[in-house]
């Protein structure tokens, strides 16, 4: 069993309920279980982080085995140097979506990498961005929105791999509503988490597609179970993720329109991010992250059963292997897009970025364009 850590910190803002949601709704959790949610979501927002968190530290690695590439110039490693600390800040609780992570732990990847691996828990993407802002990670593992929130505040970050390329939010009507266009919602109850979450994000961009303005509609702010209200007839449609439909339909909702936003604009659902420090002072660290990380999400991919087992040891909410399976197929679902086919896994489509930020600038999303090429690369692929 891994070692457990503990790393304090302290902030003063909300919580990102979309992230919040992907790990209980696809638990069939609700408010009313006991679990603390503030207001927020995939925004740039601080969100709150729990005083005591515990981080999971991967087994200690005694030898270094990174390889040189081309441009990335070896370091601790490849010189036989004593094993480097690297650690990850992440949107969640260890989670049974994350088996690839364990995976990298239980395989020995970051051990041959010359990486002793901390897994550092937190409440959202914008957490795991301040993470590593006031140095307490090297990586976070966050989403684009608050990502393009940091930066338009002054923030210097740089993308170095797309994590899920797939867009995993939807909008969901019952089938006996007769509902099954983003058009026929004029006039109509929409729930999505907060105000400030990737489901209202998403929202707005479905409408934009169908004609529509965030005027047309009545949006209501339903928390993440959001499930009941749709369920009750309070609200017509409901904004959800792919991991939270799985939850309502094990949870009995199951005569469900669903209409993805990827449909209307495939903008990444999870990405690892690095200060421009990081980014200009250790590329080889990068690599040797990189590599190990995409090892486990290749393994997860090939190996879904084992994954499925192996989050029994590792994840909060990994006790039932047949629910694990469940959520890591989808999860691999989203690890893979036509992109990525072609280019490997961690690929950013620069094309799609750019429609990303006009989209949102046009929205009022965004208070600005971005330069997406100076923000996302894919320079480390290649050697991966």
């Amino acid at each position: 069993m891994s070692e457990i850590v503990t790393v304090t910190r302290t902030y003063t803002s909300a919580m990102n309920r979309r992230a919040l949601f992907r790990r209980t709704a696809a638990l069939g959790l609700t408010a009313g279980t006991g679990i603390l949610l503030a207001a927020c979501g995939g925004s740039g927002n601080t969100p709150a982080a729990t005083a005591g968190a515990q981080a999971t530290k991967a087994p200690t690695a005694t030898t270094t085995t990174a390889s040189a590439v081309a441009g990335i110039a070896p370091t601790g490693a490849a010189s036989g140097a004593t094993t480097t600390n690297v650690r990850m800040a992440c949107w969640s609780q260890p989670i049974s979506e994350q088996s690839n992570i364990y995976g990298a732990q239980e395989n020995g990847w970051f051990k041959a990498q010359g990486l002793d691996f901390t897994f550092v828990p937190g409440a959202g993407g914008g957490d795991a961005l301040k993470n590593i802002l006031a140095g307490n990670a090297e990586f976070a593992f966050t989403n684009v929105e608050p990502l393009l929130f940091a930066i338009q505040e002054g923030a210097k970050l740089r993308a170095v791999y797309n994590i899920y390329p797939q867009n995993v939010f939807n909008l969901l009507t019952l089938k006996t509503s007769g509902i099954t266009s983003v058009a026929a919602l004029k006039g109509k109850k929409v729930g999505v988490y907060s105000q400030s979450s990737g489901t209202r994000y998403n929202l707005l961009v479905m409408l934009k597609n169908a004609g529509l303005k965030e005027s047309d509609v009545e949006v209501v702010a339903a928390g993440i179970a959001n499930f009941g209200p749709l369920a009750d007839g309070k609200v017509d449609a409901t904004a959800a993720t792919d991991t939270g439909l799985y939850g309502a339909q094990q949870a009995g909702i199951r005569d469900l329109n669903v209409l993805w936003a990827r449909d209307v604009l495939n903008t990444p659902s999870d990405i690892f991010v690095v200060t421009d420090d990081v980014y200009q002072k250790k590329k080889d660290l990068i690599f040797r992250f990189l590599k190990a990380y995409k090892q486990g999400a290749q393994w997860m991919l090939d190996k879904p059963d084992a994954a499925a087992e192996l989050a029994v040891k590792y994840a909060t909410d990994g006790k039932d292997v047949a629910r694990n399976r469940a959520i890591i197929d989808i999860r691999n679902g989203s690890t893979v897009s036509d992109a990525t086919k072609a280019n490997g896994l961690g690929f950013f489509d620069m094309d799609l970025l750019k429609k990303v930020d006009t989209t949102f600038f046009d929205l009022g999303i965004t208070k600005q364009h971005f330069e997406m090429e100076t923000i996302f690369t894919n320079e480390f692929l290649a050697a991966l």
